[in-house]
């Protein structure tokens, strides 16, 4: 159960091409068929049939420079906030009763490791003020750069509302507001979730079967949940913009909750009860994510769909190209 790919490091995105102009790979499961299109160009291609179920989560300014006692600078991203205690990831050794340092002089006292590893911190005033200050957006590790103050714009959907993901729901990026509009023009709806995307997102999966999902939070609004059965009553289709969302519907349709954390890890085989369609980015081979696609439309096609996508001039992960499966 894997793709035996390897992307090559000139093909990992480290700038977003132009927001609407990435490629799109438009696959069509049965019969199996792929075309090559540009993204703008998705108004053409979709129909009212299809409602558009999109992420609104905010990414927030998550990653922070701190000082530790030995004057060494090291990133810390917290990926647990509550207002004066938090939790997050650091490189190297930690001791409980340090105080880190931020650039602005902010001071925080470690409190240990917790049971996953993260390490706690105590700070000295609510974090969220402290994020919209000192914060950078936290490039996924294999960008290998420094934020830059574009990616405030570039890593962000043009309709991202509620903050609380530490990494972007990226299928969203393609879109502008000019296309959004353009899809309501032509009958096309868009209804919105919120799934907080957590570390969790880039945790390798070594054994799919021992495999454990990070909880993360989501809401499907009253509103949005009646439109969607609604569009399914009448034989409409769900097109589930990115995993997220699919993880979204496919939690309230085994648990019957609309607000919650959901572990759902989706892989080959798997019943998808709600969505019909998939709007999604080319993935990390080991990832997640990349098994949430081959349960939707299985591991050969997504050979093929990839081995494509290298052969052409698509770009791949977070800031990469974007693959329509339908």
């Amino acid at each position: 159960m894997n793709l035996n790919i390897k992307v090559p490091e000139e093909r990992i995105a480290k700038f977003p091409r132009e927001k609407g102009k990435s490629l799109l790979m438009v696959v069509r499961r049965e019969p199996f068929k792929i075309e090559h299109r540009i993204f703008y160009e998705i108004v053409d291609i979709l129909t009212p049939d299809y409602l558009l179920v999109l992420n609104n989560s905010k990414v927030i300014k998550a990653k922070i420079k701190l000082k530790k006692p030995s004057g060494k600078l090291a990133d810390f991203l917290f990926v647990s906030l509550d207002g004066k205690l938090v939790k997050g990831l650091m490189k190297g050794r930690v001791r409980e009763g340090w105080i880190l340092e931020s650039k602005k002089g902010r001071k925080f006292e470690v409190l240990g490791r917790d049971d996953k590893g993260y390490v706690v911190l105590r700070s000295e005033e609510n974090i969220f003020s402290v994020l919209e200050d000192e914060g950078e957006i936290p490039l996924p590790p294999y960008i290998k750069r420094e934020s830059l103050p574009e990616d405030e714009r570039y890593y962000q959907t043009v309709y991202a509302q509620k903050p609380g993901s530490i990494a972007a729901p990226t299928a969203g990026l393609h879109f502008t507001e000019e296309i959004l509009k353009n899809l309501n023009e032509k009958g096309i709806k868009t209804v919105f979730v919120t799934l907080h995307v957590g570390p969790g997102t880039f945790k390798p999966v070594e054994d799919p079967e021992k495999h454990k999902m990070e909880e993360e939070y989501y809401e499907i609004p009253e509103q949005t949940l009646e439109e969607i059965l609604k569009h399914k009553g009448k034989g409409g289709k769900i097109l589930a913009v990115g995993t997220t969302s699919v993880r979204t519907l496919e939690s309230w349709a085994r648990t019957g909750k609309r607000v919650g954390y959901t572990d759902l890890f989706i892989k080959p085989p798997f019943e998808f009860k709600m969505v019909d369609a998939l709007l999604t980015n080319f993935h990390l081979p080991d990832g997640t994510p990349i098994l949430l696609v081959a349960a939707f439309m299985g591991w050969d096609k997504v050979k093929i769909a990839y081995e494509e996508a290298l052969k052409r001039d698509y770009m791949f992960f977070s800031y990469g190209d974007a693959m329509l499966i339908l």
